[in-house]
């Protein structure tokens, strides 16, 4: 019942960001249709010699294979870049579990997010978005990649390994593009004062928005996961009673028969 709760605020969270989402996502969309050229430090390809990876788990147990579902795919992305060496990978886990598991392996987490976890916030989020741009731009790392799960309902959560930087711009679009209806008019902009001003402040805010969104897509992931073992524990304990019960009653009615049996006996002596 409380993990039904918390599902029912996070998905509430997730409703309310959307619109938002859709709206910034829509504003990327109509200039890539343009002919403009988009050019950002965010957007450069880069032969990969360091990496970062930010894998997303919940603070406690309790919610079936969840986290170590995340610990799995973890390991996967960690072995593909074990050439790279351990001093060129840099992991930020945002969880409890996946810190803990992180430090198992031999990393030294660049930090703890373990707040963010528990309380989804924009805030937060925007704070660890800028410490990954920052770290992309400056070449300490020459990909970012995401690990979390998708949130599609509450009986399927998604499990994905995604490239946050360098940004790919037509993946970013794709969702707004297609929601949005067919366009009755040409995409003919002027922009003031440049496109290189609006653009640098618009995909920051993109990719600060990808970050929220990530965590929010976790959390309620990690919520209905939580229902669903609860449930499912639930269940099983309510078979083990019964199994239990029908057991005990056996053993009651053959020790009142042994009982019956040794008195009859006795009487009949």
């Amino acid at each position: 019942m409380v993990a039904s709760a918390k599902l029912h605020k996070a998905q509430g969270r997730i409703e309310n960001m959307l619109p938002y989402q859709r709206k910034l996502n829509g504003i990327l969309t109509n200039f890539l249709s343009t002919d403009t050229s988009i050019e950002s430090p965010y957007t450069a390809e880069r032969h990969v010699d360091r990496v970062a990876v930010v894998p997303f788990s919940s603070n406690s147990s309790l919610c079936g294979a969840y986290n170590m579902n995340v610990v799995k795919l973890l390991e996967e992305v960690l072995e593909e870049y074990r050439p790279l060496g351990k001093e060129n990978i840099a992991i930020y886990p945002v969880g409890k579990k996946v810190e803990e598991a992180v430090r198992r392996m031999g990393y030294e987490p660049q930090g703890s997010y373990q707040a963010m976890a528990d309380k989804p916030s924009y805030e937060e989020a925007r704070k660890l978005a800028e410490e990954l741009m920052d770290t992309f731009v400056q070449g300490r790392a020459d990909r970012v990649v995401l690990v979390y799960h998708h949130f599609k309902s509450a009986g399927s959560q998604v499990l994905l390994k995604e490239n946050f930087l360098p940004i790919d711009l037509q993946q970013a679009a794709e969702p707004a593009a297609a929601d949005a209806a067919p366009a009755a008019y040409e995409s003919d902009y002027i922009v003031e004062p440049a496109v290189d001003r609006l653009m640098a402040e618009l995909l920051p805010k993109v990719l600060c928005q990808k970050i929220y969104t990530v965590l929010l897509d976790s959390n309620a992931s990690e919520h209905a996961a939580r229902m669903l073992a609860m449930q499912t524990a639930t269940d099983n304990a309510n078979d083990l009673i019964q199994d239990l019960t029908k057991q005990y009653n056996k053993g009651r009615q053959q020790a009142i028969t042994n009982e019956l049996l040794d008195i009859i006996g006795g009487s009949m002596k």
